[in-house]
């Protein structure tokens, strides 16, 4: 497999060795090789999280593929202390695939892009910042776009079937 690039979403929200999570997530990007990353911003919890999060996206060239690639984000996310826990609790790492440019991978372990980075304005937002136009396979619309889409929703019409 030749390089390809991957769009790596980062958070965390807790204090580490490296100091804030902000500073967490700088470290981070350093760590899995990022040739790019957005603005760090901080951004309030989803569930049971607790504390806001510090979040970014980094752009990173690997010639692994998808199931290796998380692998590989696994060991950094341990090398910084996370611990495995509950799903959606406070933790010193987060580091998922959100796009990679080979389209689309899906087996047991991983799907890419990830299935819920439209939803996730501290994703788009970072993301739009470091890749704009790059098309998501699976609507085909630009992160832009998205963007665009999730911060100013089309009305429902009640009247049209199906809602």
């Amino acid at each position: 497999m030749g390089r390809t690039t991957y769009a790596i979403a980062l958070g965390s929200n807790r204090r580490s060795r490296w100091g804030s999570p902000a500073a967490a997530v700088r470290a981070a990007a350093v760590a899995i090789g990022s040739e790019r990353l957005s603005q760090v911003r901080a951004t309030p919890a989803l569930g049971p999280a607790g504390r806001s999060f510090a979040n970014a996206v980094a752009i990173v060239r690997s010639e692994l593929p998808p199931p290796a690639l998380l692998a590989r984000l696994k060991a950094v996310e341990a090398e910084f202390g996370r611990r495995p826990g509950r799903r959606w609790g406070p933790r010193i790492l987060d580091l998922d695939i959100i796009l990679w440019s080979g389209g689309r991978w899906r087996d047991s372990a991983i799907e890419v892009p990830h299935s819920a980075f439209r939803k996730r304005r501290f994703v788009l937002e970072p993301l739009a910042e470091v890749a704009p136009l790059w098309r998501d396979p699976v609507t085909s619309l630009t992160v832009r776009q998205l963007l665009s889409r999730q911060a100013h929703p089309r009305p429902v019409d009640p009247r049209s079937p199906g809602t």
